[in-house]
């Protein structure tokens, strides 16, 4: 056994995820090893404003031919290839069967799912992301993903809508026009009831308290994990993060779903959204690739459940990249058998994103800024 003391910084520990009842193991002395694994290819071309081959950008003919109306803000339209439709036949359960074996058990299970899907372009600007983005181009994206969000709640076949953004090839995303989507659902997804059993089996063993209201009095006590702040949110790089600068988003008040959200609080996110992914951008000089997903209450709650009574609204960051913009993070061997595991702390992921400035590299030599310059409001 050795005598030298603990240091979470160098020594290899496993932290737990209270959201989805999981672990995760650090391994921070590895980040001193050397790196000749696969690169990136860092896309370098410059993306026009409008291009007309775009299936995204204003009057531009879709791939079933619908055509785009000459849109000037978000704009919000359903999927042509959407993963769920509305309209399907009923499934019965008769119809799964194994080699015509008629005995069903709960080995061999499967649910119809019906639905639809929506994308949401972020502006009619082919070349403009979130990150470089005024504060009220953003509030256009947060009102729009309100307005789906109640317009779903008007359907019956809808109980869940899961709004997220893949952003870069490196994430999949087929289309480089700024656009998010959403998928709207009669069950539930994974993920989310793992959240929302663990969120409310806090509440049930801790007096009634809610799970991320009580972590993020401890996030915005401690600090070492903060990245930025404002009036009504807090951004950090979550104590059990696996991603190497994986971020959680999250207001300072108890608020459950969207469309809680008041005018100054729409603002105030659209103002975390812009400076977080703005800080993501300035980390590596690149277009920083990422998985954005907002995690909210259901539409509809169970018998069972009332969801609003502990559900919080909070959104996650799934960045790839790990040591620069073409070094990017896999989950293999071991994190795909065991568990997942990370070498950069969370708290030193916090510490270079806080040291991000919030004036985009694009324009640092524009109005004055040079390279550091930061801007301090909401701050």
């Amino acid at each position: 056994m050795s005598t030298t003391a603990f240091d979470f910084s160098t020594h290899s520990h496993r932290r737990y995820n209270p959201l989805t009842r999981s672990w995760v193991l650090c391994s921070p002395h590895r980040t001193q090893r050397p790196w000749q694994g696969h690169r990136e290819s860092q896309q370098v071309d410059k993306i026009p404003t409008y291009d007309p081959r775009c299936f995204l950008c204003p009057g531009n003919e879709r791939a079933n031919g619908d055509h785009n109306p000459l849109y000037t803000s978000t704009f919000t339209f359903p999927n042509d290839f959407s993963a769920v439709r509305q309209e399907q036949p009923a499934l019965e359960t008769t119809q799964w069967t194994l080699d015509d074996d008629d005995d069903q058990d709960d080995l061999l299970r499967v649910e119809g799912v019906r639905g639809e899907c929506h994308v949401i372009c972020f502006s009619p600007q082919h070349d403009l992301t979130m990150a470089e983005m005024h504060v009220e181009q953003v509030g256009r994206i947060v009102d729009a993903w309100i307005a789906l969000y109640q317009e779903m709640s008007n359907k019956e076949h809808v109980r869940h809508v899961q709004i997220f953004e893949n952003k870069g090839q490196a994430m999949g995303c087929s289309n480089p026009h700024p656009h998010g989507q959403a998928w709207c659902t009669e069950q539930i997804p994974q993920e989310v009831q793992v959240e929302l059993d663990s969120m409310r089996m806090y509440r049930d063993t801790h007096h009634g308290r809610c799970l991320l209201c009580q972590y993020m009095q401890k996030e915005i006590t401690c600090r070492t994990r903060l990245v930025i702040e404002n009036d009504s949110f807090v951004c950090v790089v979550p104590f059990w993060a696996v991603w190497p600068f994986e971020t959680l988003v999250f207001p300072k008040s108890h608020l459950s779903r969207l469309s809680d959200l008041t005018p100054s609080l729409r603002h105030d996110l659209a103002d975390i959204l812009r400076r977080v992914t703005c800080r993501y951008d300035n980390l590596f000089g690149c277009s920083f690739p990422y998985s954005m997903g907002i995690h909210q209450s259901p539409i509809r709650s169970s018998n069972e459940d009332d969801h609003d009574a502990f559900a919080h609204l909070h959104i996650h960051f799934y960045p790839p990249l790990l040591r620069n913009a073409t070094v990017r993070k896999f989950l293999v061997g071991y994190e795909m058998l065991g568990e997942p595991q990370r070498d950069l702390t969370p708290e030193q992921a916090a510490e270079r994103l806080r040291a991000c400035s919030e004036v985009h590299y694009k324009h640092r030599q524009v109005n004055g800024y040079t390279n550091g310059a930061m801007e301090t409001a909401g701050r």
